[in-house]
């Protein structure tokens, strides 16, 4: 998901850090992808639960990233770098979230993604 999303991104000229781990130092704007749970689908197919968290310089800023983020995770369904995308269903709308670390502005959203897994 963070390699779509960084391609996607800048594709659509926001070419916006994502990563799994807040970095240190942490850049003015940024995307986190957390996978917080989620099931296995069938024995070929999963369905994680996955946290998007985007951090801007401002408020207007974070929402936007965040809402282009949201965007682009739903349109995902697919084929992507070898693995099928099935669907996309939002579990947590968009929601302010100020970081309690930094006080940066962040917005945050979740969503479940139905894929295929891929050959070991």
């Amino acid at each position: 998901m963070t390699g779509y999303l960084r391609s996607a991104l800048a594709a659509a000229g926001e070419p916006v850090p994502v990563v799994s781990r807040v970095p240190s130092p942490r850049p003015p704007r940024f995307v986190r992808v957390e996978r917080l749970g989620g099931l296995q689908q069938t024995p070929v197919s999963d369905r994680p639960r996955l946290d998007f968290h985007a951090w801007g310089e401002t408020e207007a800023d974070a929402h936007d990233v965040c809402a282009l983020v949201r965007a682009l995770v739903h349109v995902i369904p697919g084929v992507h770098g070898g693995v099928t995308v099935y669907r996309v269903a939002e579990v947590g709308g968009p929601q302010w979230l100020p970081d309690s670390e930094s006080g940066q502005p962040r917005y945050a959203f979740a969503a479940e993604i139905h894929m295929r897994g891929q050959a070991l």
